[in-house]
């Protein structure tokens, strides 16, 4: 009987050993608060977090760059990081909470993804300041030079597009696409004065900055009245704001047998003005 008694007091014993060990061995938990992007400048990423226990932790971005969290032994966990020190490239970045307890064992959590407010312009120089705000101003009022083989004659013109729309998806610095206005003045031509209204679609490709095609309506206020077709290529950023492109476009008529004519410009494009969707 008392053999009996010994063995089950020795059993119950190592099952309360086994189960402190199993709870001993069990994971931090990681429970995310907050995880966004705040709309003012200079934007920043704002993580919070607690943990089931005290840990220290890190974050890590991208699988690229990693950030001390709490150095410190806490169950509540928050960081802020201007989106510059991330080196973002796209408009969302992925990112991993780690965890180290007492005995820094490490803990991770499933991957999260954070998309960047529509619009937001990613660069090394977040705050725009007055520089940049003149800048675009004097930008914005700058035509572009066009080049016309028009009736098999050559003519020269100034052109200023207004980008009215943009509408934004998950892309880079540029929208996917955009409503715009343009007005366009010849020299030297029976027909001066060129209004058109279209939407270009935006496609951003690595060796370059973008290709753009386009389509839109004109008319010249007399009833030469038709359609173009356009083709632009973004070459280079200037000040992250203003892209210098080149384009070609070739213009018809309704009417007429749909006789038409050529142009090659170059400009700045830049949505800085316009109403993003």
């Amino acid at each position: 009987m008392h053999l009996i008694k010994i063995i089950l007091f020795s059993l119950i014993i190592g099952l309360q050993i086994n189960a402190q060990t199993d709870t001993t061995a069990s994971p931090v938990e990681i429970f995310i608060i907050d995880s966004y992007i705040t709309p003012e400048i200079p934007n920043k990423f704002i993580l919070s977090f607690f943990t089931s226990d005290s840990t220290t932790s890190k974050l890590m971005v991208m699988d690229k760059k990693i950030f001390d969290v709490s150095k410190k032994i806490s169950e509540n966990h928050k960081i802020e990081i201007e989106l510059n020190h991330l080196n973002l490239d796209s408009a969302k970045f992925k990112y991993v909470v780690v965890a180290y307890d007492r005995k820094g064992k490490e803990t991770r959590s499933e991957v999260y993804q954070v998309e960047l407010p529509q619009g937001l312009v990613i660069s090394d120089e977040q705050d725009i300041g007055i520089f940049r705000i003149c800048l675009g101003g004097i930008v914005f009022a700058i035509p572009s030079p066009t080049y016309l083989w028009m009736n098999n004659e050559h003519y020269w013109s100034i052109t200023k597009e207004i980008p009215l729309f943009s509408f934004y998806s998950v892309g880079y610095n540029y929208p996917m696409g955009y409503l715009g206005a343009e007005y366009s003045y010849v020299f030297d031509a029976d027909r001066k004065n060129f209004l058109r209204v279209g939407y270009k679609q935006i496609i951003q490709i690595p060796e370059i900055k973008y290709i753009s095609p386009g389509l839109n309506y004109f008319t010249d206020f007399s009833g030469y009245n038709g359609l173009s077709a356009e083709l632009s290529i973004g070459l280079f950023q200037i000040q992250n704001v203003f892209t210098f492109y080149t384009r070609y476009r070739y213009n018809f008529q309704l009417q007429n047998n749909g006789a038409g004519f050529h142009e090659f410009s170059i400009g700045l494009f830049s949505n800085f003005f316009s109403l993003n969707l």
